[in-house]
């Protein structure tokens, strides 16, 4: 239900249930948060629930020093005791479970590096692995040579199916490319995907699906008649866009089925969109997927089986709402269908009643309004679900629910921030271009009086297809570090944003560096007008599209005294010439560069460089494939050499799109808090020093 808002005063988004309040919310709040402290916190990804509904396992990230990256271990907790079990140990990748039909065992993979051996199962190579629930030593289910893919355990549990790969050279060139093997090619020389099944009881393996695609998801019906696959023509993340497709195995005539053909993407809005995860219904009769795009909703689809070739059609959601692609699941043995879908901030668990014959019943949420879901399974039987949430007051988290009521909290994975002095987090709204409405996310320090005007930073999103979402968040960008500092911190959802209904999302097409500029510097004015923000130190920030907008925004306005951009885009033919999901470019600019000149040309904020007067810090990864280093490079080289603009230039050496080790994600959160406090604050802090690894 769609809310609204006073845009003359403040909302404050609180949770209704008491069920969302951490268990240890009576220990006093006198701790101030630091920099250091966001390397205490442990991440949560994954709920996955037992059969029975008795357990719930999930991937518990924690930053464990000397290791520069976060490693994820697998934990289980009862639930109704909820007593909580590590599980894994290894510095390696675990990461999707699945459980056996009884119970007692989890599988999931993880590539852990035991000694000098290149031989598996300790190599370093992901394999299966599976442990008790009670713990103990984790026993290798697959030794397969340069490990596995996808895997998914069969229902019943007696056999396993996973993906290899194989390396096949194009006969034209063939002698070339194979004597110069070690050089990189554009095309020529693809992995593509075998499927092998592996019997749980002779543990022989049998090679099923060897059709030179890419298999990018996997799932087994229930009774192991079929397999559905994502694939695409090459491992090339561009042919994802518009070259996905789903395929079908039918284990009887051994025969494949593209259930997808070219022609079904005729009705989109684009024809570069990707699939995402595909679930079977417990009957198997159903097979629900989604296509997502750039600029556009995700679309959800089921189709069905009353016979040899399946029926697909686009399913109906709920109005206002954004599906999040690559959620669905059947609700156990039902014909109902669930995901998670963002909505104004929020995101929470939705079904669609008894999905089957063409038709669909209402739709209902699971998970309360004003919460974040972000993961989400079933028990068998449908009767209990386990849930990933966040909200206001807490961290994400495990809970579990029934078919009534509240979900029910099982783990409080970071008791720390029981004693930190958190910020408070509002939702605000203002007039944005065209007089529409705008909402964002506002962060206030801890000890906030209303009417103090205070410093504040504009911390802007990726994507642009993506949202803030009102919740307690801990992030390299700005959000609970800042206000910890006494700044404010704005986090519009801009045009384009997810969870604001169709046309608000698509309004950005042919509009970018235009239309969302207009909202984010209205809210900017909204704030200064509510005497909330001091208009004599105002900052920006963003990484990816956040970063794109950060160098759109300082080309616009004189009004920021300080910038940080991270990993933006500054020319948009560039861009589509060089990221590894041109698609989305192409989408925004409504064409290729040689029948959208103009548009490409007004989208980059390239041409207006000797307009900037705010002193810009930027960050890049050296290796990011996303927005590669040629932008940031050029917008440094700009405002040093021509423009005479304050500006500083960070990369990252060997980091992708995001910063994943710990010195590089310290170093970007020093520098940010030094830039801002000099330009804003007028302090001078000491140079940011490399973190020890002692």
């Amino acid at each position: 239900m769609r809310t609204t808002f006073d845009t003359s005063t403040l909302v404050l988004a609180t949770i209704a249930s008491a069920c969302f309040l951490p268990r240890a919310l009576a220990a006093e709040r006198d701790h101030d948060v630091t920099i250091d402290d966001y390397f205490s916190v442990s991440h949560v990804s994954d709920a996955v629930i037992s059969p029975d509904g008795r357990y719930v396992a999930y991937v518990e990230h924690r930053w464990e020093p000397p290791a520069e990256k976060r490693n994820p271990d697998l934990w289980v907790v009862e639930c109704a005791t909820k007593n909580i079990r590590r599980l894994t140990f290894d510095k390696a990748g675990d990461g999707g479970a699945q459980w056996s039909p009884d119970g007692q065992q989890i599988y999931f993979t993880s590539n852990p590096k035991r000694g000098e051996t290149e031989e598996p199962p300790y190599d370093g190579k992901k394999q299966v692995w599976r442990i008790a629930v009670g713990g103990g030593e984790m026993q290798p289910v697959t030794r397969v040579k340069d490990g596995v893919g996808q895997f998914e355990l069969a229902r019943g549990g007696n056999s396993l199916y996973y993906t290899t790969e194989k390396k096949v050279v194009e006969e034209e060139w063939k002698k070339l490319r194979e004597e110069y093997e070690d050089l990189e090619y554009g095309h020529g020389v693809t992995k593509f995907s075998q499927v092998w099944r592996l019997d749980l009881g002779t543990w022989r393996a049998e090679k099923l699906i060897d059709e030179n695609r890419v298999i990018r998801a996997l799932a087994v019906a229930p009774d192991e008649s079929r397999i559905a696959m994502l694939t695409t023509p090459d491992e090339n993340l561009l042919s994802n866009e518009g070259w996905s497709r789903l395929d079908v195995y039918d284990a009887k005539s051994k025969k494949t089925t593209e259930v997808t053909p070219p022609d079904w993407r005729k009705v989109h809005p684009s024809p570069y969109g990707w699939l995402d995860s595909c679930a079977w219904s417990g009957d198997g009769r159903a097979l629900a997927f989604t296509v997502s795009f750039d600029g556009y909703p995700t679309r959800l689809y089921v189709a069905e089986w009353n016979g040899e070739a399946p029926a697909v059609r686009e399913l109906d959601r709920p109005q206002e709402v954004t599906v999040a692609g690559g959620t669905v699941k059947w609700r156990g043995d039902s014909r109902d269908l669930c995901f998670v879908a963002e909505q104004r901030a929020f995101a929470r668990v939705w079904c669609l009643a008894d999905v089957r014959d063409a038709k669909q019943g209402a739709a209902r949420a699971l998970t309360p309004e004003e919460a974040v879901a972000a993961a989400m399974s079933f028990s068998s039987k449908g009767d209990r679900f386990a849930v990933v949430l966040s909200a206001t007051t807490h961290l994400p988290d495990v809970f579990v629910g029934g078919t009534s009521g509240e979900p029910e909290r099982l783990t409080d994975v970071n008791p720390q921030t029981a004693t930190w002095r958190l910020p408070q987090i509002r939702r605000v709204s203002w007039k944005g271009a065209n007089g529409d409405d705008v909402e964002g996310i506002l962060e206030l320090p801890p000890d906030y009086k209303e009417g103090q005007r205070l410093p504040m930073v504009v911390e802007l999103h990726g994507g642009p297809t993506a949202a803030t979402p009102c919740d307690l968040r801990f992030n390299i960008y700005g959000r609970l570090t800042l206000p910890a500092k006494g700044y404010a911190v704005l986090s519009p959802n801009y045009r384009g944003s997810t969870g604001y209904g169709d046309r608000f999302m698509t309004d950005l097409v042919g509009r970018e560096n235009d239309i969302e500029v207009q909202d984010i510097l209205a809210g900017v004015d909204a704030m200064v007008e509510r005497g909330i923000a001091d208009p004599d130190r105002l900052g920006v920030m963003g990484w990816s599209n956040g970063g794109f907008l950060t160098n759109c925004v300082i080309t616009k306005s004189d009004r920021f005294k300080a910038a940080s951009t991270g990993a933006g885009v500054l020319d948009m033919v560039i861009q589509w010439g060089t990221e590894d999901t041109p698609g989305h470019v192409i989408n925004y600019m409504q064409g290729l560069p040689w029948s959208k000149p103009d548009a490409y040309h007004a989208g980059s904020p390239m041409y207006r460089l000797d307009k900037v007067k705010t002193p810009t810090l930027i960050h890049v990864g050296g290796n990011d494939e996303r927005v590669p280093p040629a932008h940031s490079r050029a917008l440094y080289r700009a405002l040093r050499h021509y423009v005479k603009t304050p500006v500083e230039l960070v990369v990252y050496p060997g980091e992708g799109h995001g910063l994943t080790t710990y010195k590089s994600r310290k170093a970007k959160m020093e520098w940010d808090v030094a830039w801002f406090d000099r330009y804003l604050l007028g302090t001078t802090t000491p140079p940011p020093t490399p973190p020890s690894t002692n």
